[in-house]
């Protein structure tokens, strides 16, 4: 028995299972059948992806050219602003000029109005000084003149013509003075 036993290990490898190729060549029809009813839909979700990659790579190039142009907008008037900036600056400094040129000129005007009064002052004074002096000059030129002659100058044209001499000389040797001096 030992030489059946035998025989029936060594069956063909080869050999078909006609049951196994049957349910394998259903199994492929029904699958093949399956693949060629969904190939329109494959290929159409295929198409629809592809498409949709083209155009986002389409959108994609699109909003970069927007963005480059927004940035290229985004530059000039960057740059504009700057030019504004520069130009503002600039005005501002001409009016910076401005203002202290008329402040300085109000006050060198002021400067001048002041010693302008100062000066009107001080001749005010002088004046009046002066006027103040030639009544006290005239009334001790007059009782010196009149101690010296020996009688009283009561007579006011005698008092006033020794008066108007005694200032007329007295000027005269102040301006000899002055002129010494420089």
């Amino acid at each position: 028995m030992p030489t059946v036993y035998l025989a029936a290990e060594q069956e063909n490898v080869l050999r078909i299972h006609w049951d196994e190729f049957t349910f394998g060549l259903i199994a492929f029809l029904i699958i093949l059948g399956v693949v060629y009813k969904m190939w329109p839909r494959l290929t159409k979700a295929l198409d629809e992806r592809a498409d949709q990659i083209e155009g986002g790579i389409a959108r994609a190039q699109k909003a970069e050219a927007e963005a480059d142009e927004i940035r290229q907008q985004y530059r000039e008037k960057l740059e504009e602003a700057h030019r504004e900036y520069a130009q503002e600056l600039e005005k501002a400094k001409e009016q910076r000029a401005a203002i202290i040129a008329e402040a300085r000129e109000e006050a060198q005007a002021e400067a001048r109005r002041i010693v302008d009064a100062a000066h009107a002052q001080i001749e005010a004074d002088r004046q009046q000084a002066f006027a103040q002096l030639k009544g006290e000059i005239g009334t001790l030129s007059t009782e010196l003149a009149g101690r010296i002659v020996g009688e009283s100058l009561s007579d006011s044209a005698a008092q006033s013509r020794v008066i108007d001499r005694f200032l007329d000389e007295l000027e005269q040797s102040e301006g000899k003075q002055q002129a010494e001096v420089r």
